[in-house]
């Protein structure tokens, strides 16, 4: 099941227009993405303090289909996806109200730390791709229906 992530747009996340500005979309759905990671029973300390294996971003992007405002209320669908033994992609929609205001996708790939080499994604992580693989399912059918 996809997991949802709620949160409100804060002045510090908008541009001198008064939108967010579009790096701070990608934060604030990186934040969504360490939410569940806690939820799924991973330590963030232990995640990200001198881990034998690291997950960096190799790739992002996000596409605005709608201005996000200071105080508006958003709720981020986060769908995680494998797409092979050492890589997974997080995508991201933004939703206000009933609304796609944006999407954000970001691709990950898994290395050991101390050769800084790709190896296979651990248990932990393939568990938590499992958990949340249905609300990708679902995203890649309405990806697939709409028009952008």
């Amino acid at each position: 099941m996809a997991f949802i992530y709620n949160r409100t747009i804060r002045f510090q996340d908008t541009d001198a227009a008064g939108v967010v500005y579009f790096a701070n979309l990608l934060s604030i759905c990186h934040e969504a993405y360490e939410e569940s990671l806690v939820i799924s029973g991973i330590n963030l300390k232990d995640f990200f303090t001198n881990p034998s294996v690291a997950f960096p971003i190799v790739h992002a992007n996000v596409d605005f289909f709608r201005p996000l405002y200071c105080g508006d209320n958003l709720v981020i669908r986060l769908m995680p996806q494998q797409l092979s033994v050492d890589k997974f992609e997080v995508a991201s929609e933004v939703i206000v109200g009933e609304v796609i205001a944006g999407k954000a996708v970001t691709r990950h790939v898994c290395i050991e730390t101390s050769s800084r080499t790709k190896t296979e994604l651990p248990e932990n992580m393939k568990e938590w791709l499992e958990m949340n693989k249905r609300g990708a399912e679902s995203a890649e059918r309405r990806k697939s229906r709409e028009v952008i």
